[in-house]
């Protein structure tokens, strides 16, 4: 799984480390939302028992069931699919926000956590000009250079463009439905929300 990694590269999977290094001690149940193919659900399961991956994209299911693994893969919407509230340690995501209303996927994911569980998102965003001009076109310069080196790995799952929400949209959102959670940005275009649920 490690090195399913090292051979691909997109600005998605350059941020996975930031998930995987939040997952607390001892997690047994882990949520990827907007699994995709199930690159990062493989990750979780390196460290976490029972890992399940959520999408709507049905072919990419279907890739993520091919590989040999005991992740467990549904099709379908993880804002109305029945698992139970509060019943996850990790529950993660890349890239999925944008695809839905930020709102009340935030408050979701919050709400299927256990209690000292961690929720880790990293998403896509909106630039807002000329403000932001800097740190797009820093952004666009590193990807560049990534991209050079690394090749460029694409998904074959539904994309959204532009995002939405704004990146000071996010932050807001974060730290209204979220509260004390660490918002941060980052140079490849990415934003990166890391919050523990308090315990009961």
């Amino acid at each position: 799984m490690a090195a399913e990694n090292s051979r691909r590269w997109n600005h998605n999977i350059h941020y996975h480390p930031r998930i995987l290094s939040s997952i607390p001690e001892g997690a047994g149940r882990a949520l990827d939302v907007g699994c995709g193919e199930g690159m990062l659900a493989r990750e979780l399961r390196r460290t976490v028992p029972h890992v399940t991956g959520i999408d709507l994209h049905a072919p990419s299911i279907e890739q993520a069931r091919s590989h040999p693994d005991d992740v467990g893969y549904i099709v379908g919407d993880f804002l109305t699919h029945p698992f139970e509230p509060a019943s996850f340690d990790v529950v993660a995501s890349v890239a999925t926000l944008h695809h839905m209303d930020a709102a009340t996927g935030l408050a979701r994911m919050r709400d299927l956590l256990r209690p000292g569980g961690v929720l880790a998102v990293v998403g896509l965003a909106r630039s807002t000009m000329p403000g932001d001009l800097p740190r797009v076109l820093a952004g666009v310069a590193v990807g560049t250079f990534h991209r050079a080196v690394k090749g460029l790995w694409r998904h074959s799952a539904p994309t959204v463009w532009p995002p939405p929400v704004t990146y000071p949209q996010m932050r807001e959102l974060a730290a209204e439905i979220l509260p004390g959670s660490e918002y941060r940005r980052h140079l490849l275009l990415r934003y990166s929300i890391t919050w523990r649920k308090p315990q009961d």
